[in-house]
């Protein structure tokens, strides 16, 4: 998760200290502190409405120390989707709160600011109506289990329905755990969880489609990133996989600054995973083989073995065009009602 960490004050530079130090590797940090009370590990900046133009759409999430109402008109003006907003949280100067502005359920900042205040053993504030009655959200949901949500709309009338204190339909292709009683078999409103989001087993059918494609790839150095991204979508398509069911691309370290894969990635805000060629070398298969490849790399296959290298089993082997290659897995699929977020 790209996490940007904002202080304006010589307190506030602390407290992001503090937060960034107790993050776990789930978070790539990168701190922000007004240029007078900057340190050796922020970045310092002199407007704060310059620098959150810069990078509001650039990170997963943005925690302000500051008044929420700085926070509030500082953001209002690159606001636009629920589904594409980054999670936005404001912690107070003296880090007593811990608030939830933005993207509470998909952007995940519900669970995030629960999880900065219990660092800062603050209170967190989250005022999302299916959070403070505990009831089920579809959002949160989806995002705790990594599902796609087809129909934001139909999200928004299954959590009207919940509130409600209507049962829920739900289909699943896949074994669920912890299903709460709200839900049933039959109802005129309810849920599919599947690859086929085609199908309508409900009147009202909202469709969660797993997002569980991992994509292994790599290409020759300073490939046309126009190019290189036309390259994976057509192989993507023939196999019948939109671009929204990939969970993560995987490539060798050596690609690391390779511009048509970071772009890729970048543009479709997909996360993008690196390995050794020790690390691609020790995962356990039936690959293709290169000379050349291990020659030049130290791995003798580096998209189908990056494809797998997260545990994932190859659903298409490699193909190559032009000094570009890319393989496909798929990541086991655990529903789970009570998985948390982060």
């Amino acid at each position: 998760m790209k996490t940007a960490i904002i202080s304006i004050t010589k307190n506030g530079t602390a407290i992001s200290d503090k937060i960034a130090s107790s993050f776990n590797n789930q978070h790539q940090c990168i701190r922000y502190s007004f240029e007078k009370y900057s340190d050796k590990n922020t970045v310092s900046f002199g407007s704060l409405s310059g620098l959150v133009s810069d990078i509001f759409s650039r990170f997963d999430a943005l925690i302000f120390i500051c008044a929420c109402g700085i926070a509030v008109r500082t953001i209002a003006p690159f606001i636009s989707s629920k589904i594409t907003d980054p999670a936005v949280i404001a912690v107070d100067e003296q880090g007593i709160f811990v608030v939830s502005l933005l993207s509470g359920h998909i952007g995940k900042a519900n669970a995030l600011t629960k999880k900065i205040a219990a660092i800062l053993g603050a209170v967190p504030v989250v005022t999302t109506a299916t959070d403070i009655g505990g009831r089920f959200s579809p959002d949160s949901f989806a995002a705790a289990n990594d599902l796609h949500i087809c129909e934001m709309e139909m999200a928004k009338e299954i959590a009207a329905a919940v509130l409600n204190n209507e049962k829920i339909g739900i289909y699943s292709d896949y074994t669920v755990k912890n299903l709460p009683d709200i839900f049933v078999s039959q109802s005129n409103i309810g849920i599919k969880i599947s690859e086929d989001y085609s199908g309508d087993p409900f009147e009202k059918t909202l469709h969660l489609v797993p997002k569980n494609i991992v994509i292994g790839t790599g290409c020759k150095r300073n490939t046309d990133a126009e190019i290189f991204e036309q390259f994976i979508l057509k192989n993507l398509r023939k196999h019948s996989i939109p671009i929204w069911r990939v969970h993560s691309v995987n490539t060798i370290n050596l690609k690391k600054n390779e511009n048509a894969i970071c772009r890729f990635s970048e543009k479709y805000d997909i996360p993008l995973s690196f390995f050794s060629a020790e690390q691609l070398m020790a995962v356990q298969g039936n690959f293709s083989r290169s000379e050349f490849v291990l020659k030049t790399t130290g791995t003798d296959c580096v998209c189908e073995r990056s494809a797998c290298a997260d545990g994932s089993k190859l659903i298409f082997t490699k193909y190559a065009e032009n000094g570009m290659t890319i393989a496909a897995a798929e990541l086991p699929i655990h529903i789970d009602f009570e998985k948390e977020i982060l």
